[in-house]
């Protein structure tokens, strides 16, 4: 029934544009102005979609945007599902099973997130080197249909060595100032506690969200090469003064979101994917 499902939204989809796209991109909160540089786009509301889920989230318009940009044509989520909205896990990554069926070989998943690590600050792009899963559980849990993927995928390299060399290249290129570290996931929807932010620092995180990982699960295991970018919108719990607030997230990643776009366009501009 899943995989009908998949088919019927990619009919429609079809059906809709006139590219064949070969990169995805995820835009986290504050992050959807990078379809303000797309050449011809063609924007397809989510609602409008068959099967496809619906999200009403702030800061994320909800579209699904398609064009040109340099070198590539590109499938954009101007704004992505989450666990905690009371979505399936198989539901949170219903687009990127899309994006396979649509062509997608590449995928940049990009994020608003709290920093764990002192190293960073409000504002800072973190490239994702790794994940930890917090949650119990996972998109590819349950029966597997073999037309997707394998029932066990290897998750050793979640975001590609190759794109993440082609990331920084860029990035030294044009001197954006960026940072590296694991990205943990956590099912909100309320912010960590500082016991909490305590435990994932052990763990080895260096920077939390409520995202991210249920994508990159679900690329990896389509086969599809994966690179993830973080924005530190603000410093964890215990690492901060003062509450947090959604509203904070999304002005921070707004801030920040004119050097995340030079950094994608110019990575679809310089390199090529393989």
């Amino acid at each position: 029934m899943f995989y009908n499902q998949v088919q019927d939204s990619v009919h429609y989809i079809q059906e809709k544009i006139k590219i064949k796209p070969t990169v995805g991109i995820i835009l986290g909160s504050g992050l959807g102005s990078l379809v303000d540089h797309i050449k011809d786009p063609t924007v397809i509301p989510y609602e409008t979609i068959p099967c496809f889920p619906k999200s009403q989230l702030e800061g994320h318009a909800g579209n699904l945007v398609f064009g040109a940009l340099g070198n590539y044509n590109l499938m954009i989520m101007q704004g992505r599902f989450h666990f905690y909205e009371g979505f399936e896990m198989k539901e949170v990554t219903y687009p990127i099973f899309i994006m396979r069926q649509l062509g997608v070989t590449h995928l940049i998943v990009t994020n608003a997130c709290g920093g764990i690590n002192t190293n960073l600050k409000p504002g800072d792009l973190m490239l994702i080197d790794d994940f930890i899963n917090g949650v119990s559980t996972n998109p590819l849990h349950g029966t597997n249909d073999d037309r997707f993927g394998p029932r066990f995928p290897d998750m050793s390299d979640p975001y590609n060595s190759t794109f993440r060399q082609h990331a920084r290249d860029v990035a030294h290129a044009l001197n954006i100032d960026y940072k590296e570290g694991v990205y943990a996931f956590f099912q909100g929807p309320y912010y960590e506690t500082r016991a909490e932010i305590k435990m994932y620092a052990s763990l080895g995180a260096d920077a939390i969200g409520m995202s991210t990982v249920p994508e990159t699960i679900v690329s990896n295991y389509l086969g599809i090469k994966t690179l993830g970018i973080s924005v530190i919108t603000n410093m964890a719990t215990g690492l901060r003064d003062g509450k947090h607030s959604h509203q904070e997230v999304v002005q921070i990643a707004n801030q920040a979101s004119l050097t995340l776009c030079q950094w994608v366009i110019e990575i679809l501009n310089l390199i090529t994917l393989d």
